[in-house]
Order: C-alpha cells, then sequence, then structure tokens
C-alpha cells in the first residue's frame, strides 16, 4: 500500500533622463527581450500531475440526469442539496437523518451515484472536492460494488484526516483535507483488480480490488457509525468526470 520590472528615475543624479534613454535602433533587441520574459514569467504552468492522469482515457459523456441524487427521505431535496455557481454541487447531511427510503438499511446520506455501471476495463473518477472543518466520521466518494462487500473503495473523512475505509492508523490518504479544494482521481482497473487514488496528482493510495461484476461510482456525505460521525456533515464538489479504456 501506497500511502503514500525596474523602473530607473533619473531624479537627482544631475543627469537629463532623456541622455539615459537608447537609441530607437539600440532599443528593439532590448525591448523584444522584455517582452519574452515577461511572456515567460506570465506563462500559467498546470497543477502537479494536471492532465497526465487521463492520459489514453476517453472522457464519458455525461448528462445531468446520470447525476442522481439519494438523501433522506423525509426531506425536500432542497434542503440537502444545491448547485452553486460554477457548477458546485453542495451536499449535507445530519447524523440524526432518515436513510434514503423506508427499507435502506444504511445511514444518513446525501450522495450522487453516477448511474453508469461497469464490469470490464479500466475507470477513472475525477473530481475536486471540499469538506469544511467539522465534518467527520463520513464517507466522501465510493466505488460501490464487490463480490462479498457492499463497496470496492470507500475514502472517509475523520477530523481532517482522508482515510481509506475506516482505517485512521495506517490508511491515512491525506492528512489535512479539511478547508481547501483537492483533485481527486480514483482509478479502477477492473481486470487487474485494483484501485489507485491520487490526491492533486499525487499517488495516495494502491489497493486490491474486491471482485464483482458491476460497479458504479458515488460522491457526497454518507455517515458512518464507526468512529463516531459528526452531529452535521457537509462536502462539495465540481467539474465531477468519467474516463475509461480497454484494460
Amino acid at each position: 500500500m501506497i500511502i503514500s520590472s525596474k523602473v530607473f528615475m533619473a531624479q537627482g543624479t544631475g543627469v537629463r533622463s532623456s541622455s539615459l534613454l537608447p537609441s530607437k535602433a539600440a532599443s528593439r533587441p532590448s525591448l523584444l527581450l522584455l517582452l519574452l520574459l515577461l511572456a515567460s514569467s506570465c506563462t500559467v504552468h498546470p497543477a502537479r500531475g494536471e492532465g497526465l492522469l487521463t492520459d489514453g482515457f476517453t472522457a464519458v459523456e455525461l448528462s445531468e440526469a446520470q447525476f442522481k441524487v439519494q438523501k433522506p427521505y423525509d426531506v425536500p431535496l432542497a434542503e440537502r442539496y444545491e448547485l452553486l455557481a460554477g457548477g458546485v454541487r453542495r451536499m449535507w447531511v445530519y447524523a440524526t437523518d432518515k436513510p434514503i427510503t423506508t427499507a435502506h438499511p444504511g445511514g444518513p446520506r446525501t450522495e450522487i451515484k453516477i448511474e453508469l455501471v461497469y464490469s470490464s476495463g479500466v475507470w477513472q473518477f475525477e473530481g475536486y472536492g471540499y469538506i469544511p472543518c467539522g465534518t467527520s466520521g463520513a464517507s466522501v466518494m465510493q466505488i460501490f460494488g464487490a463480490a462479498e462487500h457492499a463497496t470496492t473503495l470507500m475514502l472517509h473523512v475523520y477530523g481532517g484526516r482522508l482515510t481509506y475505509y475506516h482505517d485512521v492508523a495506517t490508511g491515512v490518504v491525506d492528512a489535512g483535507i479539511y478547508d481547501r479544494w483537492f483533485r481527486l482521481n480514483v482509478v479502477h482497473d477492473v481486470a487487474a483488480s485494483n484501485v489507485t487514488v491520487f490526491i492533486d496528482g499525487e499517488r495516495r493510495l494502491t489497493m486490491p480490488g474486491r471482485g464483482g461484476g458491476s460497479h458504479y461510482f458515488k460522491f457526497g456525505v454518507y455517515g458512518q457509525s464507526r468512529n463516531g460521525m459528526s452531529y452535521r456533515m457537509e462536502s462539495r464538489w465540481r467539474d465531477v468526470k468519467v474516463f475509461t479504456k480497454c484494460s
């Protein structure tokens, strides 16, 4: 497991400022050099790993209808989910909330299920997440589906740490996840049966898969009883995409 620009003032010099200016012929190379330097200093450099993780993958076109919100069955959607400016999806839930249906055994959650089921190949989730300080004891992203378990991967938050399931000792994926936008990439190679997690372009975790014939991605907040959950849990997500390639 890998947790893994100077303005010269000729004042007070006794020298006329005009004598300090080069001739037009001499100024052209210097001007060109200055422009080149300015251009290079203003170049926008991508974040570490930006784009590299999705090289060789094909983006899957997703409709808004495929982002299905699951929330406590007894409250209106607007009381647990909102779509903010810039496409930010904000989800929150309370520890005392009901499950998503009367027959569902799971805990309180407001999650988005990406309705795209896969059973082979290599698939990648990418999204920018934000977890406010105070959210704890909650799953914020998962790969649903496994042979003997409900999920192949769950990423939990405990006291500002992003962890692999409940493993707060050796499964810490990021030790300071609160109050910042982070880029999450999760690669699931079904045939090779492994899952790799990247935070801001850096590989932080590689774990074996858990089998299963079908899978899909979910993100949001889902209260976890082990290690305790905060009364209020929230996460925000934007630019969520899914990629795939043949294994």
